[in-house]
């Protein structure tokens, strides 16, 4: 039975409360076993200077900084990322001049292009977006030359055959139907930015959250540093949320699976054939019943 809503949300708030409980248990009481818990902040010390944090201007204008930083990097390697992985994945010459060159790139840890950026760009700030950038641009561009590579090409011929131009055929077959892979990408693409734009922030940043948290660091504030952490993951989740949503949205047109593990679809009840002298009743109620086991069959294989 699928639950609803409300105790799913209930589920994951009793989730949450039970790891945080977990976490002020070791913490406060010093459990030094193999991990050392003492050496941790408590729960409420890092509520307490999340609340200080909070009334400051430092903290607001951090966050400002760094959501700048990503929404900018990320809107940048969503725009080249589609362009690119379509142009790649439907272009031979395109895939021979610009394949060599992004696979050998690709593995490079986008982190690693620090030294890079500051020796290329003008200001720290350019850099830091340029990071975000190239570490979401690459899982974009993978699961978009994927999705459109997947398609059928029936759906191509189809509209080829009414007239349809590439233009025509890019906007109604192309990219609809790469879509749920190109959402893929940025949904990946996001949470990648999210580790280099605070990892860049850390090196090279004036300010921004990766920037406090390292201060704090520096200064033996492991509070403070709990509080970059918890900021950048309900910033991460937020936008990865926000970008899910989008992509559900945009490709509402698919049908959506309501599969839930651990239950089972009970077949409907067959009513009952008339009698005949005959006796054929007891065959076609064989046949129905040998129907419905091999329905039930068929959707066990497709869930598994």
């Amino acid at each position: 039975m699928t639950r609803r809503p409300l105790a799913r949300y209930a589920l994951r708030a009793v989730s949450l409360a039970a790891a945080l409980g977990v976490w002020q248990l070791l913490t406060s009481l010093n459990v030094d076993l193999w991990l050392r818990f003492s050496q941790f902040p408590t729960v409420t010390d890092v509520a307490r200077a999340f609340a200080d944090r909070l009334s400051g201007d430092d903290y607001w204008t951090d966050l400002t900084d760094s959501l700048t930083r990503i929404l900018t990097g990320f809107a940048l390697a969503a725009v080249l990322g589609v362009a690119t992985g379509v142009l790649v994945a439907r272009s031979r010459l395109a895939e021979d001049l610009l394949g060599p060159v992004l696979e050998v790139v690709r593995p490079i840890p986008a982190i690693a292009l620090v030294p890079v950026a500051i020796l290329l760009f003008p200001s720290n700030e350019q850099g830091i977006v340029f990071i975000t950038c190239t570490a979401a641009f690459f899982p974009v561009l993978v699961s978009t030359r994927h999705a459109v590579r997947a398609l059928t090409p029936v759906w191509e011929e189809a509209v080829r055959t009414m007239g349809a131009g590439r233009l025509r055929i890019l906007g109604s077959v192309v990219l609809p139907g790469a879509l749920p892979g190109i959402f893929g990408g940025l949904s990946v693409g996001i949470g990648v930015s999210w580790i280099c734009v605070i990892s860049a922030e850390m090196i090279s940043g004036q300010y921004g959250v990766g920037y406090r948290t390292w201060q704090d660091y520096t200064v033996v504030n492991y509070p403070g540093v709990f509080v970059g952490m918890v900021t950048i993951g309900v910033l991460g989740w937020i936008t990865s949320t926000a970008v899910e949503l989008l992509g559900r949205r945009l490709t509402r047109w698919l049908p959506r699976t309501s599969y839930v593990p651990g239950a089972r679809t009970r077949a409907p009840r067959a009513l009952a054939a008339p009698a005949r002298p005959d006796g054929e009743p007891e065959q076609q109620a064989e046949s129905e019943q040998q129907g419905q086991n091999d329905t039930e069959e068929a959707r066990d294989e497709h869930l598994v």
